[in-house]
């Protein structure tokens, strides 16, 4: 079988991006930051200007940028097609919070998917006032995605913040029972 050019090589990842809106697909997979934040929200914006068509999302991620993915979680429930969202792999921390934009029925997991939620972290330097000012703002934010989770998965906000407090991982089965996961599907089929 012949190698495919240079030429070709760059041509395919269109035709893999074409397909893929026309079916109505999106694939986050990897660190949520900026500028993926920016072309899942581009895609969404533009299949949702296309059709009224529901939209399908598969999210594989380690999380990430807290903000970066406050902007897809918010985009998703912006939006008025229907959307719905199939976790594989691993669905953690911000990849969790854009997981439970859409409400239960909608999100949907692969037998082997494991998540993980937990409180948000910091990483900042400097001087003292700008390591409490950073401090202040961590513990807002996890007092505000604490209290998303507990919105979108029925579990009681003191639960939360108990389980959150260190990294808490759940199974598929696992993520059904906390209200994370609608259902487990294993064919595609099961999608509709």
């Amino acid at each position: 079988m012949e190698e495919p050019t240079a030429e070709r090589k760059s041509e395919m990842p269109d035709v893999i991006g074409q397909r893929l809106f026309k079916a109505r697909t999106v694939i986050i997979t990897g660190e949520i930051n900026q500028k993926l934040a920016a072309s899942v929200t581009g895609q969404l914006l533009a299949l949702a200007a296309d059709s009224q068509e529901p939209i399908t999302i598969f999210i594989n991620s380690p999380g990430g940028h807290v903000e970066s993915g406050d902007m897809v979680h918010d985009m998703i429930r912006f939006l008025a097609p229907r959307i719905r969202i199939v976790g594989t792999g691993w669905v953690a921390s911000a990849g969790a919070l854009i997981f439970v934009s859409v409400p239960v029925e909608d999100r949907l997991c692969l037998p082997n998917t494991r998540f993980l939620l937990h409180q948000p972290a910091g990483g900042t330097g400097g001087s003292a006032s700008d390591i409490e000012i950073e401090a202040r703002e961590i513990l807002r934010m996890r007092d505000r995605l604490n209290k998303i989770f507990a919105r979108q998965t029925g579990q009681a906000l003191e639960r939360i913040e108990e389980d959150t407090h260190r990294n808490f991982w759940l199974t598929a089965d696992e993520a059904i029972a906390y209200g994370i996961v609608g259902r487990v599907i294993q064919k595609q089929t099961e999608l509709t």
